[in-house]
């Protein structure tokens, strides 16, 4: 049954995964369903909604991911940067997050899908200095796009993009980006059975 739906969203969204890369996906949903009684990992408790909410959300930034090395930053139990790094082998993640549990999850999530490109850290953002900057600095759940640059400044290699993840944009939120940040690409992302609006936001540097 949800074999059968992730094939057709994925179709849907004209996204292409071999089969393993499904069998993952769907046993990361396995997964989350299975420690979410004791972690309270996310508030969505239907694993079909997760295929929708969790997975298509994040693989439908895929296609815009441009380099190498990408760090998701309040990952949480992973999103986007699971889903994107089983879809993606040829890249490499770094999952950060302040809680424990969180990085638990990762953890186990990595030996049971055999995931070689995901290091999970258990660090505030701003804390974190990583020995080389990142191709993409990559938020989905960020308070506002402004906070996401102030405490992801550091993060970036000099030609490296931030990725926020939005709903609906806010005029005033954007208005708020500080002068020495360029927003270069508005893209509405469209998420199979998801009514609700998706943006990415690709943010350059501009010192």
């Amino acid at each position: 049954m949800l074999a059968a739906q992730l094939s057709s969203y994925l179709a849907a969204a004209k996204i292409t995964a071999t089969e393993e890369q499904q069998q993952q996906l769907l046993a990361f949903v396995g997964l989350l369903q299975k420690w979410n009684k004791a972690y309270n990992l996310t508030s969505v408790r239907d694993p079909e909604q997760m295929l929708i909410r969790h997975i298509m959300d994040s693989l439908v930034v895929s296609p815009h991911l441009a380099g190498e090395r990408f760090i998701d930053v309040g990952t949480g139990p992973g999103l986007p940067g699971i889903p994107l790094a089983i879809l993606n082998p040829d890249k490499q993640f770094v999952l950060l997050d302040s809680l424990g549990k969180r990085i638990r999850f990762q953890k186990q999530v990595q030996i049971e899908l055999k995931l070689s490109n995901i290091t999970s850290v258990e660090s505030r953002v701003e804390a974190y200095q990583p020995e080389h900057g990142f191709d993409g600095v990559l938020s989905r759940a960020f308070a506002s796009v402004a906070d996401m640059l102030q405490w992801c400044h550091h993060l970036p290699a000099a030609s490296g993009k931030f990725y926020a993840l939005k709903g609906q944009l806010d005029d005033h939120e954007l208005a708020d980006i500080p002068d020495n940040f360029n927003i270069e690409q508005k893209i509405e992302l469209i998420v199979p059975q998801l009514s609700e609006q998706r943006h990415l936001l690709i943010i350059t540097s501009c010192d």
